[in-house]
């Protein structure tokens, strides 16, 4: 756009962006917490970063509510809209889950998996109360996805290399579970390299049990559908995402899932000056539906997201200045996972040929797609600076679980010295006489 032209204003309840594949990595302590994320101010200078959350539009009158993290609510106006607000973990009433759950769909989960695991080695080490130990070193992963697959095989390689460094644990003392409402693990990539991960992660000593689902999981205790019950301390939950609730308060057309209905040039269905993408738009599928495919939409995966974001701006301009809109249309290239440091998945489409990896080279295709993908040059530098150390400096295996409570120490050190019970004891005879 020329100087001038428009005021581009985001609006992020964070002042961040995550790069959501790397937070397996980052719960392995593979990659530093801060290099996934990318500061929006930073990389987008030119554009005026609201901190905080739009609680409702008004179309007619072209104002959002914005809810800032701190003062009164206010209108903020605007000529065309966007709105990229992705997905959110999907949850069920699952007794228990609320308390005990843990998502993976942010960093702070991710810095959370890691401290919390790390901290029930801590506790299994410091007790020899038999149930304390086999409860805290149970690990159950609920979705075998993507997120799923790739966070349990990360977590279980950093726990087994964490082990070497604690006199009173071995691997076989822990406990790794893998549950799938489907009857198959990473179907993203396919039937049979599916069933590969499966056999590998299996290998590994974890437990996968597929066609159940969990029926609660309160105090910790989890039961499964097919009767399995255990105790853990350690209830990841990553079985799949819904577009954020959020939408339903826009007035805007939706999907039967929640996602906002969008045409193929992204524009969202009946306006002219609302566009959307990525995991919270319903998307038709131009490039499958042209191959024969009836009702295809675009997969709420990073892939479609990125390439949707460059057509969407292009076609904002367009709509500006009275341009004809294009339409987005992306064939799929494949698909790649890492299950643990040397070990992957891939999925390569070129045309009509498949070419199918397992091993050290999907590892290394997870890591290159990856690394290239993530944004900004500053964060690829020192996402490949993480790795390239990691090959000559071990693994990290401090928890640094006080960060959730950074003013714990400080509180406790201010707290009123209680009374001497030598003095306290005349006080209280005399006040009896």
């Amino acid at each position: 756009m020329r100087y001038g032209e428009a005021t581009v204003t985001v609006v992020d309840p964070r002042s961040y962006m995550t790069y959501q594949p790397f937070l397996p990595e980052v719960a392995a302590g593979s990659i530093s917490p801060r290099h996934v994320v990318v500061p929006l101010r930073r990389v987008l200078p030119k554009a005026e970063v609201l901190t905080g959350r739009v609680t409702s539009i008004d179309q007619d009158r072209k104002v959002a509510v914005v809810t800032p993290l701190v003062g009164e609510a206010y209108e903020l106006p605007f000529d065309y809209l966007v709105i990229a607000l992705g997905a959110v973990s999907r949850t069920f009433p699952i007794p228990g889950l609320a308390e005990q759950g843990i998502g993976m769909k942010g960093v702070e989960e991710g810095i959370g998996l890691r401290n919390h695991v790390l901290e029930q080695l801590d506790k299994a080490e410091s007790t020899t109360d038999e149930n304390v130990r086999r409860k805290a070193l149970t690990f159950v992963f609920v979705g075998g996805g993507f997120a799923g697959a790739e966070t349990i095989g990360e977590v279980e390689d950093m726990a087994r290399d964490a082990a070497k460094y604690y006199s009173t644990i071995k691997r076989e003392d822990m406990r790794f579970i893998l549950v799938d409402a489907a009857d198959k693990i990473l179907p993203e990539v396919g039937p049979k390299l599916g069933t590969w991960g499966k056999e590998h992660l299996e290998s590994r000593g974890i437990e996968i049990y597929l066609s159940t689902s969990m029926d609660s999981c309160v105090d910790g205790r989890v039961v499964l559908k097919n009767g399995l019950e255990v105790d853990s301390n350690t209830i990841v939950w990553t079985a799949g995402v819904k577009p954020n609730p959020v939408l339903a308060r826009y007035g805007l057309p939706l999907g039967p899932r929640g996602h906002v209905d969008a045409q193929p040039t992204l524009q969202v269905t009946g306006t002219d000056y609302i566009w959307t993408a990525g995991d919270n738009a319903q998307v038709p599928d131009v490039a499958s539906r042209k191959a024969g495919v009836e009702n295809a939409w675009c997969p709420p995966n990073a892939q479609h997201a990125l390439r949707q974001a460059k057509v969407l701006g292009d076609n904002v301009i367009s709509g500006m200045r009275g341009f004809p809109q294009a339409e987005y249309s992306h064939s799929n290239k494949g698909a790649v996972a890492g299950l643990g440091l040397h070990k992957g998945v891939a999925m390569i489409v070129m045309g009509k040929t498949k070419i199918k990896l397992k091993g050290r080279l999907a590892w290394y295709m997870h890591r290159g797609y990856h690394g290239m993908a993530m944004p900004t040059w500053n964060r690829k530098i020192r996402v490949f600076a993480d790795w390239t150390l990691a090959m000559f400096l071990k693994r990290e295996v401090v928890s640094l679980g006080a960060l959730e409570t950074p003013r714990e120490e400080f509180y406790e050190a201010a707290k009123p010295a209680p009374a001497p019970a030598a003095a306290a004891a005349p006080a209280a005879k005399a006040k009896a006489s």
